[in-house]
């Protein structure tokens, strides 16, 4: 598998997507090792991502208020495989989009449907994080 580019062009930076500051992160993105992906299994999806263990395990923990099943994720390729054929063959493209969590990220090596899904799932998490959070509170 090719190294994932994570490096970040001038527009990125200038339009506020924040660096990546986590240094096991770098060390996860530029690996061109098999053992630096891990996949997330939410519903129905099976997506490989990679990062490190702390913000996979954010990413999933986030993901997973987005669903009544849990969210798991594996260190090893599921016995089912990964059913969709576009995210099988992400792992080739080099190019792959960046998911800020926290002072990390994650690349979710999906196709362009099931990144953009994962994302929103992951963003709804956040939102529905902050209002139980806000609830509690405010209690």
């Amino acid at each position: 598998m090719p190294p994932v580019d994570f490096r970040q062009s001038q527009s990125d930076i200038d339009s506020g997507h924040p660096a990546i500051h986590c240094n096991e992160c770098q060390s996860a993105l530029q690996s061109d090792s098999q053992q630096a992906v891990s996949f997330l299994l939410l519903d129905q999806l099976t997506i490989p991502i990679v990062s490190c263990d702390d913000h996979l395990e954010r990413f999933a923990s986030v993901c997973g208020l987005t669903t009544e099943d849990t969210a798991t994720l594996l260190d090893h390729r599921p016995a089912g495989g990964i059913c969709c054929p576009g995210c099988r063959l992400a792992r080739y493209n080099a190019a792959q989009p960046m998911v800020p969590v926290e002072e990390g990220a994650i690349v979710a090596m999906a196709c362009p449907t099931h990144q953009t899904e994962i994302v929103q799932r992951f963003h709804t998490g956040l939102e529905t994080q902050h209002h139980l959070s806000s609830d509690v509170s405010s209690l």
